[in-house]
């Protein structure tokens, strides 16, 4: 006889990272394709040494130095093995029964419906807007008395739309305050929005208990292969975080890498201007070519290709570039350096394959 499983699981689709392939270059995972600084790189080489001892299962020198460049109290700040384990740790922390419900725009991070159904809770989504942002006037029209939880990934992954701090103070006053809004700041470092508008989540979740900010350490700063992600919010949510966080599961190479990180953070920030100003690029190129690309605040650049994305991504494949597709949505393309982007632009641009995939 067979172990009991949850009868559930059975339709929940496991999280697809994007495929690799020798020989291939790799535009399919929003990686940084610049490793470690040096500085950083010697701390990790030093941290191995006592890899024979657990890591600090509080992060407490991380989370003092996460805590100390956001300027807050560290009481307001938890860190996980990446942003992705916090998402499914958020869900653990709001939703107690399975009519409670979580809200996101769809399509955005994949992970949340599944974080969502493995924490036994009800996913409801709200399509994109018709330029591929989040519909954040839908998304407040959406709130029940089930709603525990509301993901807002800003800028989006995947379509890189990102909404400014006026809309997203205006949908935040439209939300009940027991529901806990997350804003999953992932991609916040590659934001170019005027600063006017700039939509900081820190700073506006500053006087809203209801508000909790999601950073990671895997985007601009290059630590994708260490897992590594942070949240600050309110101390109540903070406190209930760590109540469910799984022990020592951000190790101890991780966050002495992330604190190396952070203190050699303008340099590794610097690196940010390239990668937007290839993604706008990108973005200019296949618009000229006659392709629907939404504006990107983030490491890469949306194609909606509805029907025809695996087929697009399959051709891509076989000309050397691995990028994502989403199943009948879109293809995501990573900004990479500039010679892999231009070797994915000459496929992408060929008239043959915009005739196929445009005609």
């Amino acid at each position: 006889m067979s172990a009991r499983i949850r009868p559930d699981l059975e339709s929940i689709p496991a999280y697809a990272p994007g495929r690799s392939r020798p020989g291939a270059v790799k535009l399919a995972s929003n990686e940084t394709t610049h490793g470690p600084l040096p500085t950083v790189a010697k701390a990790i080489a030093e941290a191995v040494e006592l890899a024979n001892r657990y890591p600090d299962n509080m992060a407490g020198e991380l989370r003092a130095a996460i805590a100390e460049f956001h300027d807050v109290d560290v009481s307001r700040v938890a860190v996980g093995c990446g942003s992705v384990a916090l998402c499914q740790e958020l869900v653990q922390i709001t939703c107690a029964a399975p009519t409670d419900e979580v809200l996101f725009a769809w399509r955005s991070f994949e992970a949340y419906p599944i974080v969502t159904q493995v924490g036994n809770a009800r996913a409801v989504q709200v399509p994109l807007t018709g330029g591929y942002a989040h519909d954040l006037d839908a998304m407040a029209a959406a709130v029940t008395e089930h709603t525990r939880l509301i993901f807002v990934c800003n800028p989006n992954n995947p379509t890189g739309t990102a909404h400014g701090r006026a809309e997203l103070i205006r949908f935040l006053d439209a939300v009940p305050g027991h529901v806990l809004v997350v804003l999953d700041e992932a991609y916040y470092e590659y934001l170019r929005l005027p600063a006017d508008d700039h939509p900081d989540g820190v700073e506006i979740g500053r006087d809203r208990p209801n508000v909790l900010v999601l950073r990671t350490f895997s985007k601009a700063y290059g630590l994708a292969g260490l897992r590594v992600g942070y949240a600050v919010g309110d101390p109540e949510v903070i406190t209930a975080l760590l109540k469910v966080h799984i022990p020592f599961s951000v190790n101890r190479l991780a966050q002495a890498a992330a604190i190396a990180s952070l203190e050699a953070r303008h340099e590794l920030l610097d690196r940010t201007d390239h990668v937007a100003a290839e993604r706008d690029r990108m973005g200019d190129a296949l618009r000229s070519a006659g392709y629907t690309v939404p504006p990107s605040e983030a490491n890469f650049v949306w194609l909606p290709l509805g029907e025809r994305s695996a087929e697009f991504g399959e051709a891509s494949a076989a000309a050397g570039v691995l990028v994502r597709p989403y199943g009948t949505d879109g293809v995501r393309v990573t900004a990479g350096d500039p010679h892999e982007n231009d070797l994915f632009l000459a496929f992408a641009t060929n008239s043959e394959v915009t005739g196929r995939f445009l005609g």
